[in-house]
């Protein structure tokens, strides 16, 4: 029977996997496949699974489970293999690799800091007080001024203050924030962010972190939406 495969842990984790549920219309126990000083945490499926709402949540629940306890290597979801026989020889093949990875993740938990522009029109205001240009230009608009040039050229001078505000901000928020991680890594920011962190913060420093994120938030001007996910299964950090 296929496997769908949650996480990689050290044979030595509690694994306390009572009363958990897998991924699946037909959910099975999830079990633990062991190879040496690793084990891999499955269940047993019988179908394609597809990222389901509900499958999703059980995904996530069993990560959030095993994190409580002890490291994990957390694998994305859709992960499969075709049986035991298959997860033990993928453990065998990478243990170093994965004993590396265990120990590099031990006693951290990612968070995800995102930061969008929540209030666009106070940002516009802010930019026509600051920028001179700007605010000529506008004004000439607002007076009636025919020339079709001069609404283009105010907006491609508002998008350059707007970009280049931003990317000041998202800079100083990953330079405030990075000291209070092990690692940290930046993503691609989707529409409407400007900034989207991912730091692997030790469990003796969350607290440390949180006041700092906090404190940015409150200083934070001009509209900004500033936002704090986790703690996560440390995705962004297993190689």
């Amino acid at each position: 029977m296929v496997l769908y495969v949650y996480a990689i842990t050290g044979k030595d984790h509690p694994h306390r996997l009572d009363g958990l549920t897998g991924v699946g219309s037909d959910p099975s126990p999830v079990r633990t496949v062991a190879a040496g000083p690793l084990c891999a945490v499955v269940s047993d499926i019988s179908e394609e699974v597809r990222p389901k709402r509900r499958d999703l949540q059980a995904h996530q629940q069993v990560l959030e489970s095993l994190m409580a306890d002890a490291v994990v290597l957390p694998l994305q979801f859709g992960y499969f293999a075709s049986d035991d026989e298959a997860v033990q020889q993928a453990l065998e093949e990478e243990t170093d690799r994965y004993l590396a990875t265990l120990a590099r993740l031990d006693g951290c938990a990612e968070y995800h800091v995102r930061a969008s522009q929540a209030d666009e029109d106070e940002l516009l205001r802010r930019i026509l007080r600051d920028v001179p240009e700007a605010r000529e230009l506008n004004e000439q608009i607002r007076a009636g001024a025919q020339d079709p040039q001069l609404p283009l050229a105010l907006g491609e001078l508002i998008a350059r203050e707007v970009q280049e505000r931003q990317d000041a901000l998202a800079a100083g928020l990953v330079e405030a924030l990075i000291p209070y991680g092990r690692e940290h890594t930046t993503h691609p920011p989707s529409s409407p962010d400007f900034l989207n962190l991912s730091l692997l913060v030790p469990h003796d420093r969350t607290e440390e972190f949180l006041a700092a994120q906090a404190g940015l938030a409150r200083q934070i001007e001009g509209g900004v939406d500033f936002r704090l996910t986790g703690p996560l299964p440390p995705y962004s950090f297993v190689q």
